[in-house]
């Protein structure tokens, strides 16, 4: 089973995030959910976002990187929308990184990730903040950076499907989206 560091996305840490690692958990993983906001989340999108600005994102992602210090070197990295972004930013300090799961977001791959660095994406189609050009060209960078990319999108969701705290929760959408991180995840 892998270990699994999950960060949330700019809202902060919700229910959707602690549903989603007690998920990994029923299925064996040992998983972590820090909260880079110390407890505070946004109650709109907007709120959201001035709080992150606010926090800053040094401060975030360096709260990020102490809560993978003592995971092992090859723990996998889970990123829900902004929590995409946090990943990015600890990748290139994680070169064992077993694989990489993107909800909602994108991530850069460095160039001296693992050679066939497992990469999952799921992503709504389309989705306002990883539009499907993007979604294109983030793969074709990261196939050329030698990651073994996986991209799953899903025609007619909103950007945030899997929170069921949001307008945008689609049920069967999300319930594909955990099947298939479950799958990923056995791999590595």
């Amino acid at each position: 089973m892998a270990h699994v560091a999950i960060f949330h996305s700019v809202y902060g840490l919700r229910s959707v995030e602690r549903r989603a690692a007690n998920r990994l958990r029923a299925a064996g993983h040992h998983v972590v959910a820090p909260d880079l906001y110390a407890g505070q989340t946004g109650a709109t999108i907007e709120d959201a976002f001035a709080l992150k600005d606010r926090i800053g994102w040094d401060t975030i992602t360096e709260l990020a990187r102490r809560a993978v210090r003592d995971l092992p070197p090859d723990a996998v990295l889970a990123g829900f929308s902004m929590g995409a972004g946090v990943v990015q930013e600890l990748l290139p300090d994680r070169p064992g990184t077993a694989g990489v799961l993107l909800l909602h977001g994108l991530a850069a791959i460095p160039p001296d990730a693992a050679p066939d660095l497992p990469v999952e994406l799921h992503v709504a189609d389309p989705d306002p903040y990883a539009p499907p050009e993007h979604v294109a060209a983030w793969h074709a960078a990261a196939t050329a950076a030698g990651a073994d990319v996986r991209v799953s999108t899903y025609p007619g969701v909103a950007h945030f499907y899997t929170d069921a705290d949001l307008p945008d929760h689609d049920a069967r959408a999300a319930a594909l989206t955990w099947r298939r991180a479950l799958d990923f995840l056995a791999i590595c």
